[in-house]
C-alpha cells in the first residue's frame, strides 16, 4: 500500500535512523515495560521499539490507511488503535505504568499535553513521555519566568511535569519536510504538586493572564476577582509587572484564590 502523508493530520514522519535510536535508548525500555506510541505514522520508530520486547505495546494511529499498513507489517507484535488521539480514554491503562513516545501532530500538540496534565492521576498512568513538537512549542513548554517564551504552557507544564529539551531536528530529517524546526522534549510526572479543586481552573486563569501577556496584571486580576485589591495585598502582588513576570508559584496561589471566590459566587 503507497502512503501519501496527509497534511490535515499533520503527518511528517521521521527517517533519521540515529534520532530514532536516540529517541528509543530516551526511553529506558526493559521486558517489563508498558508503550504507548502516538501517531506510529509509518512504523519507522514503532520497528526499533519492538525490537526492545516490551511486556506491552499500544500504539493509537488515527489514520485509516496507516493503521491498516501498521497491522500488517507488524501483526501480533502491538496492539493498535485506530481512534483520535484527543478522544482517548486514558483511564483505561490507570493500571499500567506507562512509557510515551510519540511525534505528535503539530496543530494540536499542546491539546494533547494539556489533556494529559489535567488527569487526575498522571503520575499513577504514565513514568515517562518522550515526545516530538514543533520547535516554538517545545521552547514554550520548558521556558522560564520573566522569558519572553514564558506563557500559559510553561506554567501547566511546570504543574505536574518535569521537563527538558533532548535536541532540535532539522526539517531534513522528516518526510515531507516539515517548514520549521522540530524538538524532542522528556517529560517526568512529578510525584507532589499544587492541588486544586478542579484542574480547569489553573487553565482557566493562566488562559486569561496570557491573553493580556503584554499588559500589566491589574487587568486579568479584575476580569477573575471582584476585589482584585484583596488578592494583591492577601499575595503581595505588583499590580504593575506583566504575566511573564509571575512565577508559577504565584500562578498557584492566585488559582486558590480564584477558586476561593468561585465558591462564594
Amino acid at each position: 500500500m503507497k502512503i501519501y502523508p496527509k497534511k490535515s493530520l499533520g503527518q511528517n514522519f521521521l527517517l533519521n535512523k540515529e534520532i530514532i535510536h536516540k529517541i528509543v535508548d530516551i526511553g529506558k525500555i526493559n521486558n517489563q515495560s508498558i508503550i504507548i506510541e502516538i501517531g506510529p505514522g509509518t512504523g519507522n520508530l514503532t520497528e526499533e521499539l519492538i525490537k526492545k520486547n516490551p511486556k506491552k505495546f499500544y500504539a493509537i494511529e488515527k489514520d485509516n490507511n496507516l493503521f491498516l499498513n501498521l497491522k500488517n507489517k507488524f501483526g501480533t507484535n502491538l496492539d493498535l488503535i485506530n481512534k483520535d488521539v484527543l478522544e482517548v480514554d486514558w483511564e483505561l491503562f490507570s493500571k499500567d505504568q506507562c512509557i510515551v513516545f510519540g511525534n505528535l501532530p503539530y496543530n494540536i500538540s499542546s491539546k494533547i499535553l494539556i489533556n494529559w496534565i489535567n488527569l487526575h492521576n498522571l503520575n499513577k498512568v504514565f513514568v515517562r513521555f518522550i515526545l516530538m513538537f514543533q520547535k516554538e512549542v517545545a521552547d514554550r513548554i520548558i521556558a522560564n519566568v520573566n522569558s519572553s517564551k514564558y506563557g500559559r504552557l510553561s506554567v501547566l507544564t511546570e504543574w505536574k511535569m518535569n521537563a527538558k529539551k533532548i535536541m532540535d531536528i532539522n526539517p531534513e530529517n522528516f518526510f515531507p519536510k516539515p517548514k520549521v524546526k522540530s524538538s524532542l522534549v522528556y517529560f517526568e510526572p512529578k510525584q507532589i504538586f499544587a492541588k486544586f479543586k478542579n484542574s480547569k481552573n489553573l487553565e482557566n486563569v493562566t488562559r486569561i493572564f496570557f491573553q493580556n501577556r503584554r499588559k500589566m496584571i491589574k487587568k486579568p486580576l479584575n476580569i477573575l476577582f471582584k476585589d482584585p485589591s484583596k488578592v494583591i495585598k492577601k499575595l503581595k502582588l505588583n499590580e504593575k509587572v506583566r504575566p511573564q513576570n509571575i512565577d508559577t508559584v504565584t500562578f498557584y496561589k492566585i488559582t486558590k484564590e480564584y477558586e476561593n471566590e468561585l465558591l462564594l459566587n
